[in-house]
């Protein structure tokens, strides 16, 4: 036990942490026992005085061999003691004043013995005996053994008999009374101490979870997205304001009816069993769902809805915390960017269209010098490359999961052709740098794709494989299946990418590193979008400086219920 002590910032000694306990305790003891002092004294009186008042109406009524003045001023003595009791505050006064009673209850109940001496009138002795030994501790004991020995000597000198077993008897049964009467008394102080130190630890216990709830709560209502906390049994056992405002908002008629929900392309309705709470009613723990509530040309809102799982400390599933956020201004403004990005790219290709079809027209025309020629090529280049760079634009700003859905025509394909005709056609770039393409790596592989977006996957990333290449690198093509998935692997020796660039390189207008500043941004951005329409996923590996592999994972047969 730590009981180091010091100062406190007043520079005054603070007491160890043993004996502040100690101190506590016995305060507890004392409280409990000044509180309990007027009751106990009250009801072992009474007792007594009971026990005492039938007697003397027993003798009253049947006249025996007793003395009767004697004996009724031991009664008298009893009776009064117990007056005393009933009208003196003993909470009130010093703890040892209460003494007094059992003490004079014990001369009462001597001259009630010496009255009739035949008789069994010397029991009443186990009622103020007990009640000194339980009531006052050792103090209280060793006066029970003084009055024990008071009274054989009282008993032998009045009672003119020798002193043989008998007389001893009642002496040790009222020893044995009051010693067991002590211990019982000190075990029932150590529990009721033991008690009130835990009602006090429960009530400091309460308290302090009490205070953690409120300051929890004042947390939840002051974020502004909604919480919810889901029980196992489907009842919802916390919720914060911020989930009520959105509840509201939803509600745009006014009504109690819950608005309608859509997908996030705001268009397919959203069946009953996927809404987010029976989702995580059924256990489901998920990310980012956007759920679309309200029917155009009415007010809508977009919710971000996530789930997570609780755990109870036995292991044991606890309920849902589900998390709701209003993104309806993000996704505006985002179909607002792609409207507008659309709109601008259309305006581009068509004059850039033209301007190529008059390039092409001035190359091949006779009789231009090789000078002139040389500079129409360069512009011709580099309009190519703008109505490149506009291409990615429209496909960036219409290659939401939905749309790339929508455009698709997925069949059964050879991967390794497509992969092979990508590198083939990519042959002179890569010759320019002095960039080899390995195609050993190609294996046959059925894969279930459309035959134009799968070449658009390949050709961005090959193109990426050669232009952050090294000068006299190579590009390793590869593919492979297990009868279920297809995997495409395009893997360049060239700069490589940082780790901190790796988890932003999928977004959109994103250019990682010093040596990717070239092109849009929209490449990888465009080649995840299509990919995962087809029901797969696109990995990374990369390491810097010893280069980087793409790993392209698609379905290699149609989904059930399509036909091949």
């Amino acid at each position: 036990m730590d009981t180091a002590t010091g100062d406190d910032a007043l520079g005054a000694p603070r007491p160890s942490r043993a004996s502040t306990g100690r101190a506590r305790t016995a305060w507890l003891r004392e409280d409990f026992a000044d509180r309990t002092r007027d009751r106990t004294a009250t009801l072992n009186q009474l007792l007594l005085a009971s026990v005492v008042f039938v007697l003397g109406v027993l003798i009253a009524l049947e006249p025996a061999d007793v003395d009767p003045v004697l004996f009724f001023v031991g009664v008298v003595i009893v009776v009064a003691m117990t007056g005393a009791t009933l009208m003196v505050p003993w909470n009130s006064l010093p703890f040892g004043w209460v003494a007094v009673v059992p003490a004079v209850d014990i001369v009462g109940i001597t001259l009630m013995v010496l009255a009739a001496p035949e008789t069994a009138m010397g029991l009443l002795w186990i009622f103020p005996t007990t009640w000194l030994a339980a009531g006052f501790g050792m103090l209280g004991l060793f006066a029970v053994i003084v009055a024990i020995a008071v009274i054989i000597g009282v008993l032998t000198v009045f009672s003119e008999r020798e002193l043989t077993y008998t007389t001893l008897l009642l002496p040790l049964v009222l020893f044995a009374v009051a010693a067991t009467s002590h211990l019982t008394a000190r075990r029932s102080d150590a529990q009721r101490t033991l008690l009130a130190k835990q009602s006090q630890l429960l009530r400091r216990v309460l308290e302090q979870t009490r205070r953690q709830e409120q300051v929890v709560t004042e947390v939840l209502d002051a974020v502004d997205f909604g919480v919810i906390r889901v029980d196992v049994d489907g009842r919802v056992a916390v919720t914060n304001e911020a989930h009520g405002r959105l509840q509201t908002a939803i509600r745009t008629d006014g009504t109690d009816d819950d608005a309608p929900a859509f997908r996030d392309d705001g268009v397919t309705r959203l069946p009953a069993d996927e809404l987010p709470v029976e989702r995580a009613l059924r256990g489901e723990a998920f990310d980012g769902q956007v759920v679309w509530f309200g029917e155009e040309p009415g007010p809508r809102q977009a919710l971000s809805i996530s789930a997570r799982r609780l755990i109870d400390p036995d292991g044991e599933d606890a309920g849902a915390v589900v998390i709701s956020r209003d993104v309806t201004a993000e996704l505006e403004a985002l179909r607002a960017r792609d409207e507008l990005v659309a709109s601008v790219s259309h305006e581009l290709r068509t004059p850039l269209t033209s301007i190529l079809g008059y390039l092409d027209l001035a190359i091949e025309e006779p009789g231009i010098p090789d000078h002139v020629r040389a500079n129409l090529d360069i512009a011709e280049r580099n309009a190519e490359r703008l109505l490149r760079i506009v291409a990615d634009i429209l496909a960036a700003s219409s290659s939401s999961s939905s749309a790339v859905e929508a455009s698709l025509s997925p069949q059964l394909l050879e991967a390794r052709d497509v992969v092979r005709a990508a590198g083939e056609a990519l042959l002179p770039r890569a010759a320019t740098r002095a960039v080899s393409i390995d195609t050993t790596g190609l294996e046959p592989a059925q894969v279930w794709a459309d035959p134009v977006r799968l070449r658009q996957v390949v050709d961005n990333l090959v193109s990426n494989a050669i232009a952050y290449n090294k000068d006299g690198g190579t590009v390793f093509l590869g593919t492979t299946t297990d009868g279920d998935s297809t995997w495409i692997l395009v893997r360049d020796t060239g700069v490589g990418i940082s780790e901190a660039d790796r988890s932003r390189l999928f977004q959109r207008f994103y250019k990682a590193g010093a040596g990717r500043r070239t092109g849009t941004g929209l490449g990888l951005a465009i080649t995840r979008d299509i990919v995962r329409a087809h029901g797969g996923e696109i990995g990374l590996h990369s390491s810097p400086g010893i280069g980087s592999t793409f790993i392209v994972k698609l379905p290699a047969t149609a989904p059930e219920g399509e036909s091949a």
